[in-house]
């Protein structure tokens, strides 16, 4: 058996190494930088405790408001100009009043045409057209209700004629489907004198107006728009004078006349000068 001695020996070495792992837990470590420099690191590290306080701070700290300018939007009001309506004047149609006891207007400019309704004197209208070979004027009346013509030595006029349009004949308004247009038309002339033949159309004796030639002629070097109509259905010829020397050709259509109206148009075959 061991003695005393050695037993306490080795209990006081026991002790003295345990002591000395005691102190070294509590030593700083060391390390070496890259200059070889010895430093101490304490246990506690530093970098902990930097992210520990700034943690801390921004956990504690009250988040700071970011103010963002506020933008008012603001409407401006675009004014676009409004075109100006200007009253375009209304045109005053001259007046005309009958100034003869009774007179004819007709449908046509000319007396060749039939007749269409009765004036009276002081009778009233309104002139809109005029017959741009004739001097005759296209007249709206108060008392009817259709337009008509009329000679202008008839009426008395107030207001400019020559303002208002020309205005066309128009037999075509009232036709007539109760009987032929005038068949086997002819023309055959002598010097200056060309005459026109065509067969009858039999109509009643009621119905009867006969019939209406409408030609352009040229007489003493003017180019003149001639009109002759005829009493009845047994007048088939008629003889014109028509010159040469004017600056387009004569020519002409024959038309067959009722009551009611106008046929269509026939061509007269005009011979030349």
């Amino acid at each position: 058996m061991k003695n005393l001695s050695q037993i306490k020996l080795s209990y006081f070495l026991g002790m003295v190494f345990i002591l000395a792992l005691l102190m070294s837990a509590c030593e700083p470590y060391l390390t070496v930088d890259e200059n070889l420099e010895t430093k101490e690191i304490p246990r506690t590290s530093t970098m902990s405790q930097t992210a520990t306080e700034a943690a801390t701070k921004t956990a504690t700290q009250p988040p700071t408001s970011t103010v963002s300018p506020t933008y008012t939007e603001t409407i401006t009001a675009i004014i676009t100009k409004t075109a100006t309506i200007t009253p375009t004047p209304t045109f005053d149609f001259p007046d005309v009043v009958v100034n003869v006891a009774a007179a004819h207007c007709r449908y046509g400019p000319s007396k060749a045409y039939l007749h269409a309704a009765d004036l009276y004197e002081g009778d009233h209208g309104i002139v809109q057209g005029r017959f741009q070979y004739s001097d005759w004027l296209y007249v709206k009346w108060d008392k009817i209700n259709y337009r008509c013509w009329v000679s202008p030595h008839v009426v008395d006029v107030s207001g400019d004629i020559s303002s208002v349009y020309y205005a066309n004949i128009g037999l075509e308004r009232i036709p007539s489907t109760l009987y032929n247009t005038p068949q086997n038309v002819q023309a055959s002339r002598e010097g200056e004198m060309v005459t026109i033949t065509w067969d009858r159309v039999n109509m009643t004796a009621d119905d009867d107006r006969g019939y209406l030639i409408e030609a352009w002629v040229c007489q003493d070097e003017a180019y003149l728009w001639w009109t002759v109509s005829f009493p009845d259905q047994y007048t088939t010829s008629y003889t014109v004078r028509d010159e040469a020397g004017c600056h387009s050709p004569s020519s002409g259509s024959i038309y067959t006349v009722e009551k009611h109206g106008y046929t269509a148009p026939t061509t007269i075959p005009w011979p030349a000068p």
